[in-house]
């Protein structure tokens, strides 16, 4: 395989391009299959810093915490489209099946690199390679809420495969996760993903809280991957509820996420102008949702994160409820 390639897709899932190599856990490049820690599938989770595994609802949470699929209560049909670094997109569809108390949940993401500089052993340009990166994941969920919703518990199942120019992988991995909803105004949840063989995919451990209110949202979460060192997120949503604004409700995003800076965004001047060039760490985003769109109910999400010199990370989801 091209060596440039696996450095490059390395660096880009792990946003860890342009730093210093004593920044990088030990275990950095020892597993298969980093694109798994993307957050494509889910702009709230990008924008409120990664920070969801107690939140997660809806066809987002299967992307993220299978447990929180249980709270549906109609058929629910999402797509997102992921425009992340350097070339780097993803494009999902997630759907939701109540059947009884149980909820069943689909999705299908693919993901591939355009645009990409490869060279032949002398230097010279070699345009003539195709895509040097197309991957692909299928999955299979159920959830199912307890004591009116009070704990949740959901689980996947999932089909990997991972093409980096002429290598091809394929396998399966499994997530499990719960949700508790101590109290009306204090949840936890918790995650495991991407079970299976630890040299084939990147196994994780999430951990979370959330306070919550008719108003505003604050949750944390506690993220470590096999091959990456803990990492933790923070994230606030502010509610504008639909019966105040007599249209659709509306919640705004902003999050913090520790992973590294990467060097400083000179492309995009907007991201001068918020005094965010130098940082790699903060997300924010927004999502409007109606109960009432032509008799369906359905909403618009969408989420950005400078990447420093990396350049910006883009999502947007749209979802209806019928």
């Amino acid at each position: 395989m091209n060596i440039r390639l696996k450095v490059l897709i390395a660096c880009l899932t792990v946003g860890l391009a342009g730093v210093n190599a004593w920044a990088i856990d030990s275990d950095a490049g020892t597993s298969a299959s980093a694109f798994l820690k993307i957050d494509a599938g889910s702009p709230r989770a990008q924008a409120l810093g990664n920070a969801f595994v107690s939140i997660a609802d809806g066809p987002e949470a299967l992307f993220w915490n299978p447990a929180g699929a249980a709270s549906a209560t109609t058929r629910e049909l999402q797509f997102s489209y992921l425009d992340y670094l350097q070339g780097y997109k993803a494009r999902t569809l997630a759907y939701l099946q109540p059947i009884g108390k149980t909820i069943i949940g689909v999705t299908v993401n693919y993901m591939d690199m355009d645009g990409f500089d490869f060279r032949d052993d002398t230097g010279a340009p070699n345009p003539e390679v195709g895509t040097p990166v197309q991957n692909f994941v299928g999955s299979l969920s159920i959830a199912r809420g307890f004591f009116d919703q009070k704990l949740q518990i959901g689980g996947t199942a999932k089909y990997i495969s991972e093409k980096l120019d002429s290598d091809h992988y394929n396998n399966v991995g499994f997530d499990v996760g719960a949700k508790l909803r101590l109290v009306n105004w204090l949840g936890l949840g918790g995650a495991l993903v991407n079970i299976g063989d630890k040299e084939e995919m990147p196994r994780g451990l999430r951990l979370g809280a959330d306070l919550n209110t008719r108003y505003f949202t604050i949750s944390g979460e506690y993220m470590k991957y096999r091959d990456d060192k803990a990492r933790y997120g923070v994230g606030l949503e502010i509610h504008i509820p639909e019966d105040l604004l007599q249209v659709a409700r509306f919640d705004l995003r902003v999050g913090y996420y520790t992973r590294e800076n990467t060097g400083i965004n000179e492309q995009d001047s907007w991201v001068g102008d918020l005094g965010l060039a130098e940082t790699s760490k903060v997300s924010f985003g927004f999502g409007i949702y109606s109960s009432e769109l032509f008799g369906y109910g359905a909403s618009i999400d969408y989420a950005v994160t400078p990447f420093g010199a990396l350049g910006t990370s883009q999502q947007i989801a749209l979802a209806i409820e019928f």
